[in-house]
């Protein structure tokens, strides 16, 4: 209108119809302010009869679903609810838990200081398919994180145990270089006593806190949220480990040790990108103690007659020297320690589970050979066939012989075993099985005397593929 003379030609250069413009001139409105407040339904509220019910409900019960009470509505009366209505109901609930509901939980932002504070958890790492020498490995993490800088490391471990917390702390303050004032976990029972005193932490774990000067804390019940570096910590983690993998084109390794290398490296391309800040805490952080407290559990034993023990609901076997006598049980995150007098008397790889047994043959077989009857219904039969071999020349020896010669034929073959090679006999077997060759006692004492030849290798040519174009130029042929 200021441009233009006639009005026509300005209403349509303005995009509009003459009409609508003088309209709008007349009242002296913006478009924006002439248009009403849609505050009217345009269809029928379907639950106006029932909302003061469906209120009710609510301040009852806050977590209801609408979905749930929908649910409830169409059981009570048949036919008067469609499914399509469900919506509605979801809008007006929502409305009322914003308008009328209780409170939400707030998460009040926290600022963090240099050196202050590290949290620590273990995660799982079974979902990602991660295989040792072929055989999946599954395993947990035990994942230290330095809330200020980030900065991060973790032990591989296979329980949340006592034993695996302390070698995985202290695994990760020796390679930080420097202790924080504070250390925060989740309400572990290995760090947090459950029965009686929820506010104490156990013995073992305030001894080792005592002794690196490190204040424990942990988080409230159910607030996982109170760990949050760590346990977002875990999703990062995991991610990048899945890239590497991925990135890998491999998830299996060759042993435990290049997984963990593996890991090292992977550890050390996250926290590259946090120098300055890890810097910063670096400079703040305590000095550590003139060396590590032992990460082990020590249990006093006494062996029973059956030359086991019985720890973390497994069951060992000790020499049976050890019968009848008060031993000490060092547990450590993978191993167990067998001490008596002072002395280390033997090691044992710690199993992963319940309820499991590792019975070892050389242990009892000296005992079990002047008792062969013993042997059919032995608790611990099935941990006295060291490999599949033995196995097959029991079953073979059983053909061959009554039960009980068998089992003092097998019984002498074990023993071999026992007081020579475990190996050499193991490859004699695999002779006599595979010549098809009666096994025997004497048989296999003759062998191990003798060099026994090493497993035939098998050797499959190359393929020639030139047959496969003549195969296909005769078809265009015909």
């Amino acid at each position: 209108m200021q441009t233009e003379n006639n009005f026509g030609i300005a209403a349509m250069k303005a995009g509009m119809d003459e009409k609508t413009a003088r309209k709008y001139q007349k009242a002296d409105k913006l478009p924006s302010d002439l248009k009403l407040q849609h505050k009217w339904r345009t269809r029928e509220d379907p639950f106006e009869d029932s909302w003061n019910e469906i209120n009710m409900m609510l301040e009852t019960n806050p977590g209801l679903e609408a979905k749930t009470i929908f649910a409830d509505f169409q059981r009570r009366n048949p036919g008067k609810y469609s499914d399509g209505q469900l919506r509605t109901l979801q809008r007006r609930i929502k409305i009322w838990r914003v308008s009328e509901g209780p409170s939400k939980e707030i998460f009040f932002t926290q600022i963090h200081k240099p050196g202050e504070l590290a949290q620590s958890d273990f995660t799982h790492m079974d979902k990602l398919g991660i295989s040792i020498g072929g055989v999946l490995f599954n395993h947990l993490i035990y994942h230290f994180v330095l809330t200020y800088s980030n900065w991060e490391t973790g032990t591989i471990c296979f329980s949340e145990s006592f034993e695996s917390l302390s070698q995985g702390l202290q695994n990760a303050l020796w390679e930080l270089g420097g202790v924080p004032e504070k250390h925060r976990t989740d309400r572990l029972t290995t760090a947090v006593n459950k029965t009686g005193h929820p506010e104490e932490f156990t013995r073992n774990y305030q001894d080792l806190l005592d002794h690196y000067g490190i204040k424990g804390c942990k988080t409230n019940p159910c607030s996982p949220n109170e760990n949050g570096d760590v346990e977002q910590s875990h999703y990062r983690f995991k991610k990048a480990v899945e890239q590497a993998l991925l990135l890998r084109g491999n998830r299996d390794f060759t042993d435990r040790n290049e997984y963990e290398y593996f890991l090292r490296i992977l550890f050390k391309q996250l926290n590259a990108g946090r120098n300055k800040r890890f810097h910063d805490e670096q400079v703040v952080l305590r000095r550590l103690p003139m060396g590590r407290i032992e990460a082990c559990k020590r249990e006093m034993l006494k062996v029973g007659p059956s030359s086991t023990i019985r720890i973390k609901h497994n069951v060992y076997s000790v020499d049976s020297r050890l019968i009848r006598e008060q031993i000490q049980v060092r547990l450590y995150i993978d191993r167990l320690e067998i001490w008596y007098g002072q002395k280390k008397i033997d090691t044992l790889p710690r199993l992963r589970g319940e309820d499991k047994c590792a019975i070892n043959y050389r242990h009892i077989i000296d005992s079990l050979i002047r008792k062969p009857g013993a042997f059919e219904n032995y608790r611990y039969r099935n941990e006295l066939f060291p490999t599949s071999r033995f196995r097959i020349a029991y079953d073979s020896l059983k053909k061959q012989h009554t039960p009980s010669v068998a089992v003092k034929q097998y019984l002498n073959i074990l023993y071999l075993a026992a007081h020579g090679s475990e190996i050499t006999v193991d490859n004699v077997l695999r002779l006599l099985i595979n010549q098809n060759k009666e096994i025997s006692y004497k048989q296999v004492e003759l062998l191990s005397n003798e060099p026994v030849p090493s497993d035939t290798e098998v050797q499959i040519p190359p393929i020639d593929l030139i047959c496969y174009d003549q195969l296909l130029q005769e078809e265009v042929l015909c």
